[in-house]
C-alpha cells in the first residue's frame, strides 16, 4: 500500500520516522505562512503541518486545499508543541511535518454538516448517505455492528453450530405481514417472494439432519415502520434439534452474555430471570416488560367494582376490569401532568383515567366520595398507599387497561427519572397463549406464528378452549425492548393440522401454501426449536442509538423509501412486458 499508517495510528513512539498517509481533510486552518490539516479517516485523525516556506509546491498546495479534499502526505512524525497536545485524540502528542502534499481528489462544498454542530434535515441526511458515512460516530456504530455479528459468528461456531444460507427467492407464505414479491421472467404471472424470516427452511434443516443451524439472516417485511423497524432488516436466526425450550434459553443467554462482557464491559450473572407471560401482563401490562423501576399494575377490580362510581360498575358489568399505577410520593402532580396522563391512556383506547391522592391519611379525590371508608382502606392496603402518593385508575376492558398502564408505565418513568443509567434488566418472558382473537374480523389466529408448539398438556384443550391454551414459546427482553424470541416447533404434522384447522386454513389451503413443508413432517422430523435475534435492534441498544436508521449502513426513511437512490422508482415498459405485468395504479382519491 501506499500508505504507511493510518490517521489514528501515529504516536509519539513514530517520532523522527518518515511515514505516507492518505485520507480526507477534516478541517483546514489557515495561518498565512503554515496551513494546519486535520486529515481524517475511519481511523482517527492527525493534525499535518504544511510549512508554506518549505516550497512552492506545498505553498500552492497550501493555499488550495479546502474540507474533504483527498490527500497524499508524506512527511516526518514530530512531538506537538508544549501545551497544544490533544489528550482525548490517539494521535494528541505528535503531528506530521509534511514534506509532499498531493491532491487525489477535490472536493465540492458538501451539502450536510459531518460534525453535527448545525442540525441536518434527516432526509438530506439520508440522500447523501455516502458523505453521512463519513462521520466518525456513525462509523464508530458500523465498526461496533461488525465486531458484534464477528463475535456472534464465533460463538455459534464453538458451539456447534454450523452457518447455512437459506433461499432469498421463495414460495410466498403467510407469516404475520405482507410478503415483497418478485415477479419472474420465466413463469409469466407467477411470483417469488422475499423471505420474512428463514422460518420454513431452518426447520427443514432440522429433518436435514442438521442439529444446529444459525444464519445471519436477510429479511424483508412490507409493512408500516417506525424509528425500530426497517423494511429489510437482519437476524441472528437460531435452530436446534432435541432440544426443549430451556435447551435454547440457556445456549444463547450465554450469547447474551458473551456479548454484553467483550461488547460492553457489562457481567451478567445466568440464568436470566424467567417469567410467565401471564404474569408479566398482571404486574407489567405488556409482555415486554421494563423491570428497571416499580409502577406495577394491580387489579383492584374486587374493591372498586363494589362503590358507588358508575364508570367503574359498568365497566366491570361489561367483563372488564380495573386496574390502578402507585405514583410515589407523586400527589402533588398539577392538574397538567393529569391531563398528560389522561391524554396518554387514550391513545390505548381508554376512556380516560381516575386519580386519588394520599395525603393527611385519606384518600382524596373527585371519586373519593363514592367509596365506603372500608373500601378505601382496602385499596390503601392493595396498593401499599403512604402519605403523598398518587393512585393513577383506568377501568375498561382487559387488554385496554393493561396496554394503557403497561405503556403509561415507562413514561411516568421516564417523566420521572426513576430510570438508572447503564442499568440493563434482561429476562425471558414465556408461556404465551397459542391463540389470540384477530381485532380485525374476530377471528382466532396465531400469537407468534402457526408452526408453534403448544405445551403438551394444554393440547386437549385445543378445539374446546383454544384462547386457554399456551405455547412453548418465549421472547428476550432487555429494558422493556424486545431483542428476539422463539419457540419450540410443532414436529407432529396432526397436531400441526389441527392448529391449522383451528385458525382457518384448510387441508386444501394448507397443501397449497405449506405443501412442500408438510410433505417434509412425514418422514421423521425431529423434536426441535429455536429463536432469532433482531441484529440491527441488539446493535441499536448496545451502541446507544437512537434510530435502527444509525446503525444500517444505506437504511430506508420512515416511508420505506431509499432517498440516495431514488427506490422505489418506476420501470421501463420493456421490463414490464417481459415480466407480463400490466399495472393498474390507484386514483389520487384512493392514495388519500
Amino acid at each position: 500500500m501506499i500508505r504507511t499508517h493510518t490517521c489514528g495510528e501515529l504516536n509519539a513512539s513514530l517520532i523522527g520516522k518518515k511515514v505516507t498517509l492518505q485520507g480526507w481533510t477534516d478541517t483546514v486552518r489557515d495561518h498565512g505562512p503554515i496551513t494546519f490539516v486535520d486529515l481524517r479517516d475511519r481511523y482517527g485523525s492527525t493534525q499535518v503541518v504544511i510549512d508554506h516556506k518549505k516550497s512552492a509546491e506545498l505553498h500552492e498546495v497550501g493555499k488550495a486545499v479546502r474540507k474533504e479534499f483527498v490527500l497524499q502526505i508524506e512527511g516526518t512524525v514530530k512531538k506537538r508543541p508544549a501545551g497544544t497536545e490533544k489528550a482525548v485524540l490517539s494521535t494528541g502528542e505528535i503531528e506530521l511535518d509534511a514534506e509532499s502534499v498531493k491532491i487525489l481528489a477535490k472536493a465540492q462544498p458538501i451539502p450536510i454538516d459531518l460534525t453535527a454542530r448545525t442540525e441536518t434535515n434527516e432526509d438530506l441526511m439520508l440522500k447523501y448517505r455516502y458523505l453521512a458515512l463519513r462521520n466518525p460516530d456513525l462509523q464508530k456504530k458500523i465498526i461496533f455492528r461488525h465486531k458484534l455479528v464477528k463475535l456472534v459468528r464465533d460463538f455459534y461456531d464453538e458451539e456447534g453450530f454450523l452457518e447455512i444460507e437459506t433461499p432469498i427467492l421463495a414460495k410466498s407464505t403467510p407469516e404475520g405481514a405482507r410478503d415483497y414479491l418478485v415477479p419472474s421472467r420465466v413463469h409469466p404471472g407467477n411470483f417469488y417472494a422475499l423471505p420474512q424470516s428463514p422460518q420454513l427452511f431452518k426447520q427443514l434443516l432440522m429433518i436435514g439432519g442438521f442439529d444446529k443451524y444459525f444464519q445471519i439472516a436477510r429479511c424483508f417485511r412490507d409493512e408500516d415502520l417506525r424509528a425500530d423497524r426497517q423494511p429489510e432488516f437482519t437476524q441472528i436466526d437460531v435452530e436446534m434439534s432435541f432440544v426443549d425450550e430451556e435447551d435454547v434459553m440457556k445456549v444463547n443467554e450465554r450469547l447474551i452474555q458473551k456479548v454484553f462482557k467483550e461488547m460492553m464491559g457489562v457481567e451478567l450473572k445466568l440464568p436470566l430471570q424467567r417469567m410467565r407471560w401471564d404474569e408479566a401482563i398482571s404486574r407489567f401490562g405488556i409482555d415486554r416488560p421494563d423491570t428497571r423501576f416499580g409502577l406495577e399494575l394491580v387489579d383492584v377490580t374486587n374493591i372498586l367494582s363494589k362503590g358507588e362510581f358508575n364508570a367503574f360498575k359498568s365497566a366491570v358489568e361489561g367483563g372488564g376490569v380495573i386496574k390502578a399505577i402507585n405514583v410515589i410520593g407523586q400527589a402533588e402532580f398539577s392538574r397538567k401532568d393529569m391531563n398528560d396522563i389522561e391524554n396518554f391512556v387514550k391513545i390505548y383506547r381508554a376512556h380516560g383515567a381516575a386519580f386519588l391522592k394520599f395525603q393527611n391519611g385519606k384518600f382524596d379525590g373527585s371519586i373519593a366520595k363514592y367509596f365506603s371508608a372500608d373500601l378505601l382502606e382496602k385499596l390503601k392496603v392493595a396498593m401499599k398507599a403512604k402519605e403523598n402518593d398518587l393512585l393513577v385508575i383506568v377501568a375498561d376492558k382487559a387488554k385496554v387497561v393493561n396496554d394503557s398502564l403497561g405503556f403509561l408505565r415507562p413514561f411516568l418513568a421516564k417523566k420521572l427519572g426513576l430510570i438508572k443509567p447503564n442499568t440493563y434488566n434482561l429476562l425471558w418472558v414465556k408461556d404465551f397463549p397459542e391463540f389470540k382473537i384477530d381485532e380485525e374480523d374476530g377471528s382466532i389466529t396465531f400469537e407468534h406464528h402457526p408452526f408453534t408448539s403448544p405445551r403438551k398438556e394444554h393440547i386437549e384443550w385445543m378445539e374446546k378452549e383454544p384462547l386457554k391454551v399456551k405455547s412453548l414459546a418465549y421472547d428476550l427482553i432487555l429494558n422493556g425492548i424486545e431483542l428476539g424470541g422463539g419457540s419450540i416447533r410443532i414436529h407432529d404434522p396432526e397436531i400441526q393440522a389441527r392448529v391449522f384447522k383451528i385458525i382457518g386454513i384448510s387441508d386444501e389451503q394448507a397443501k397449497k401454501k405449506f405443501g412442500f413443508f408438510l410433505e417434509a413432517f412425514k418422514y421423521g422430523a425431529p423434536p426441535h426449536g429455536g429463536l432469532a435475534f433482531g441484529l440491527d435492534r441488539l446493535v441499536m441498544i448496545l451502541s446507544g442509538a437512537e434510530s435502527l436508521r444509525e446503525v444500517i449502513a444505506f437504511p430506508k426513511n420512515k416511508a420505506a423509501v431509499s432517498i440516495m437512490d431514488d427506490s422505489p422508482s418506476e420501470v421501463s415498459q420493456k421490463q414490464l412486458k417481459e415480466l407480463s405485468i400490466d399495472l393498474i395504479l390507484p386514483k389520487e382519491e384512493e392514495k388519500k
